[in-house]
């Protein structure tokens, strides 16, 4: 009996997932207006500026979240054996956390630290966007080509301190540099937020590719991971004719197409996957367990974000327990097993609370994770707005990322798949773990779109000839 109700459900699922396919395999990529997201209403005497930004953090403000850390409560214990399997350990946090923030982070020394590199703003359909912008400071003759690089969430422009000093110096093997524009993300960090409902992903990339264009860039290079990922994806469908190429470190694909071969593939594994990859797909069962086990967090800020945030901007123990347990879940696949959750493997406790500052001093926390409501909801549907993208694209897998897809099934969505780079360590937030890595493979990409172009250059001109 048990048999025949797996296989009635299993068809059921199958000739549902079919006719969404049927129902939905138009692909037209839409047009996005230049919305206006400030006050009031778009004016033709806006400010187009673009001004040098130093990010500050006031006395007051530093003796207030001191304060505040100074008064956190004993935390519950966590239940015998469990460690982080319910999140993260209130006593851990307290003793290792909080309390190096508050009497061993040098917070005049961060602060240094975080405004190393130039930043700006100007002001992008009402928004004001503040941005890294790095050249190479000596590009040897080198050309220099322009990349966007983009974080998600719960991450920052602080997870690419050391992968910017990576792509701005030049390398013997490669005729080119980059010249690196990192924004924050609106609602995150010092960007402002949008002050009316709609501002999804999709809105974002139309950010993006304008504050490029404010820049003087018409074509360049992008990169993302997490929501950056799913926005310089986006970007690349949307604005063709200005990407140039995309490196993503998490490439996904969404469709029912996607879906039925998953589900058929689960059957037939070794038609689609080398064995020592099973364990990304299959047993099907197991594996959308762990993925609700592993996305409470999604569901919460994708429909009450101002509410959970409330608890995040008033509490620097709530803000660094909700990050950090994402950290330490999107780093390394069994770290809840651990009793420090492998937290201090990849990461200091500097840059940690740097990210941390990132939500905190601009009381960010709120506005960064409406980006969920705003792209899980009937109009603005990430996993719909997956279109294919036809510029050359590359995607670095790393080994304990959340989402991963076989070349095959990237090839659905990605038409011009040039290079899959299979990590061989690494988690979510790669550029901040291995920038190395990440970097050598962001060369290694635009190398190989640059030959293609050079190629095809020569062989326009022979044609012409």
């Amino acid at each position: 009996m048990n048999i025949l109700i797996k296989f009635v459900t299993l068809t059921v699922v199958i000739s549902a997932i079919g006719i969404i396919y049927l129902q939905t395999s138009d692909e037209t990529i839409p047009k996005y207006e230049d919305t206006w997201w400030g006050p009031g209403s778009e004016s033709p005497h806006a400010d187009t500026s673009i001004k040098p930004f130093t990010i500050r953090w006031t006395d007051e403000a530093i003796d207030d979240l001191k304060s505040r850390l100074n008064r956190t409560r004993d935390l519950v214990q966590p239940l015998e054996g469990a460690k982080w399997s319910y999140g993260i350990s209130g006593p851990f946090l307290k003793e290792q956390v909080l309390s190096y923030w508050l009497n061993k982070y040098d917070f005049k020394s961060q602060l240094s630290h975080i405004n190393r590199f130039p930043l700006f703003s100007t002001n992008i359909q009402g928004l004001n966007i503040r941005f890294l912008h790095v050249k190479p400071k000596d590009p040897k003759g080198k050309r220099v080509l322009p990349l966007l690089i983009l974080h998600g969430w719960p991450g920052s422009i602080v997870e690419f301190y050391k992968f910017i000093p990576m792509l701005t110096t030049p390398r013997d093997d490669h005729d080119f540099v980059f010249e690196i524009i990192a924004p924050s993300l609106p609602g995150f960090g010092y960007s402002d937020a949008a002050i009316r409902p709609g501002l999804g992903s999709s809105q974002i990339a139309v950010i993006m590719k304008n504050l490029m264009l404010r820049l003087g860039f018409n074509k360049y290079y992008v990169h993302g991971g997490d929501w950056g990922a799913f926005i310089t994806g986006q970007m690349s469908s949307l604005f063709p004719d200005h990407v140039i190429g995309m490196h993503s470190t998490m490439c996904t694909v969404s469709s029912a197409k996607v879906s039925l071969k998953l589900i058929f593939y689960s059957f037939f594994p070794s038609l689609l996957l080398d064995e020592e990859d099973y364990h990304w797909f299959y047993p099907l069962s197991e594996k959308a367990a762990q993925t609700l086990l592993s996305t409470g967090y999604l569901h919460l800020q994708a429909t009450k974000p101002d509410s959970f945030g409330i608890a995040l901007d008033d509490s620097p123990a709530g803000l660094a327990a909700h990050v950090l347990t994402t950290f330490s879940d999107a780093t390394k696949r069994g770290n809840r097993f651990k009793e420090d959750g492998g937290l201090f493997e990849k990461f200091t406790h500097e840059e940690l609370i740097d990210n941390l500052m990132m939500y905190w001093m601009p009381k960010k926390m709120t506005t960064a994770m409406r980006i969920y409501a705003e792209s899980f909801n009937k109009k603005n549907n990430v996993w719909q707005t997956q279109w294919p993208v036809e510029v050359p694209s590359a995607c670095a897998q790393f080994p304990s990322e959340i989402i991963w897809y076989p070349r095959e099934l990237l090839q659905e969505r990605f038409l011009n798949l040039v290079l899959v780079t299979r990590m061989p360590r690494g988690g979510h937030f790669a550029t901040l773990e291995e920038p190395e890595l990440a970097a050598t493979d962001v060369y290694k990409f635009v190398g190989i779109v640059e030959e293609q172009m050079r190629r095809s250059k020569k062989s326009a001109k022979k044609a012409d000839l």
